[in-house]
């Protein structure tokens, strides 16, 4: 997407995903660590994959659009990318849309050295940034948001690298977990509220980081904690750990949509399992709209850790109702709208057998669109299925968000046009429910959410943006003759 037009995809249907990151130092074959962690980060982004590598002298990059097999399964691949210290990134782009100029990690030759950053979040003032750093003579390689970052440090006045960087990010608002490599080794690093995720582990004398925690399961990491909100741990050759805090003390503010949808059920974030909160989630749902029926299916895979959780709570038995074919991309990232409704339809299959004549309800992640809603419900009522319920393991997505996440404007949303009725009917289900905000802080481990000051972020849900969101405001004010409000954020 443009970048002088960040958040608003007027004429089409742009989806933007969230993306993934892996860091590796001190680590014999640095690069082929990263492929592999890579490899289970792959839910988070299928558009492209980039890993650079460092040497000690020289640093080196491959990327490719595709996915990470495609790309890094090779041992000629592989030694492309020599050192000791590795930095990879999986993608759907988020703001400066496709294309290999955008696959991260982006790299620079700077002042001081080499300078390569992967980024997961979406900087909410990039466009600002952007127009101010252009009109004093930058100049940009990429429209990626990510690149901004680099020309703050490239242009600030700091002595030291890590001053320089701490500088830049001083400048940024939104969400960001950054995985940096320069000369001197490597940074990791949360925005201050932590809406992104991170986390840190080792294998031998290498310390790694990832966005998930699955990605050490896969390359044989242990896991040592989550990076903080706000924090930058730096790690020397040498091995040597440091923390540093330059940003205060914040309430974190997570997203609560990594417990929802984006994460793989096998990680664990915030420090809870996320097969576990999404059961959870299906239990509160299960308490809060019980449905009188033969079946609980789950809309797979997403669906499943909550539809188990609702069998379990209502006692109605859990059935494979619906067959996914697991060589088709997920869906919900497609490009576009003919690429995601031709998916829908070689994606799933009703099992016949099973749904005719049953009473169901069917249990997902959450409606977006509700395009794809729509269609599974009619597919399980051409499979014969006596009645069709729809219960979400979210509340109604009415917001976007511009941290990075996968929703898409506003007025494509369904819950921002509909209330839950109107909804019922445009998906053509016999009812429709989706668990409450309070069901859901519940599920992943508080009491109720707290409203003057939430513990995640939740503005997909709520509209409550925990940051300013500077560009997005700034064209909302420049553009009066927008032709569906946009919740501005003041």
């Amino acid at each position: 997407m443009n970048l002088t037009h960040p958040f608003l995809d007027v004429d089409g249907d742009k989806l933007r995903e969230e993306c993934g990151v892996f860091g590796a130092i001190n680590a014999p074959d640095a690069a082929a660590l990263t492929a592999l962690g890579l490899h289970a980060l792959q839910h988070r982004g299928q558009e492209a994959a980039g890993i650079t590598s460092f040497d000690g002298a020289e640093f080196f990059s491959r990327r490719g659009i595709g996915h990470v097999a495609e790309n890094f399964s090779s041992s000629e691949a592989i030694a492309e990318l020599p050192g000791f210290m590795a930095a990879g990134h999986v993608r759907y782009s988020t703001t400066g849309g496709s294309g290999l100029r955008n696959v991260q990690p982006l790299y620079a030759d700077l002042a001081s050295g080499g300078f390569a950053v992967a980024h997961n979040g979406n900087i909410s003032n990039a466009a600002t940034l952007r127009e101010e750093l252009v009109g004093r003579g930058a100049i940009f390689q990429s429209t990626s948001d990510t690149e901004v970052i680099i020309h703050l440090v490239a242009t600030s006045r700091y002595p030291t690298m890590i001053d320089r960087f701490v500088d830049a990010l001083r400048m940024v608002e939104g969400a960001y977990s950054l995985v940096v490599m320069t000369p001197e080794g490597m940074i990791a690093c949360r925005d201050p509220l932590g809406i992104r995720p991170l986390v840190m582990g080792r294998i031998g004398d290498a310390t790694v980081f990832a966005s998930e925690s699955v990605a050490f399961d896969v390359c044989g990491a242990d896991f040592i904690r989550q990076v903080e909100p706000g924090e930058l741990i730096r790690v020397d050759f040498d091995g040597e750990i440091q923390s540093l805090r330059p940003f205060g003390t914040h309430r974190p503010r997570p997203c609560i949509f990594e417990h929802v949808y984006f994460s793989r059920p096998d990680s664990i974030f915030d420090g809870r399992s996320v097969y576990s909160a999404r059961k959870a989630i299906g239990q509160e749902l299960a308490k809060e709209s019980p449905a009188d029926v033969d079946l609980v299916v789950p809309v797979p895979d997403s669906g499943v850790p909550a539809a188990i959780g609702y069998a379990q709570e209502s006692g109605v038995p859990f059935e494979l109702g619906i067959i996914r074919s697991h060589y088709v991309g997920r869906t919900f990232i497609q490009p576009s709208d003919s690429a995601r409704h031709s998916g829908v339809r070689r994606k799933h299959n009703a099992n016949r057998g099973l749904v005719e004549g049953k009473r169901i309800v069917l249990i997902d992640d959450s409606i977006v669109r509700g395009t794809t809603s729509m269609k599974i419900v009619q597919m399980m009522r051409d499979a014969g299925a006596r009645e069709v319920h729809f219960r979400v393991a979210s509340p109604p997505t009415a917001h976007s968000c511009y941290y990075g996440v996968d929703t898409p404007e506003r007025s494509k949303l369904l819950a921002a046009r509909m209330d839950v009725e109107p909804m019922r009917e445009f998906i053509k289900a016999d009812s429709l429910a989706f668990v409450s905000i309070d069901g859901l802080y519940r599920a992943v481990g508080s009491e109720k959410r707290n409203s003057s000051c939430p513990q995640f972020c939740d503005a997909c849900f709520t509209g409550e943006y925990p940051t300013s969101l500077t560009d997005l405001n700034q064209q909302v004010e420049g553009n009066a003759q927008l032709s569906f409000p946009v919740h501005k954020v003041a």
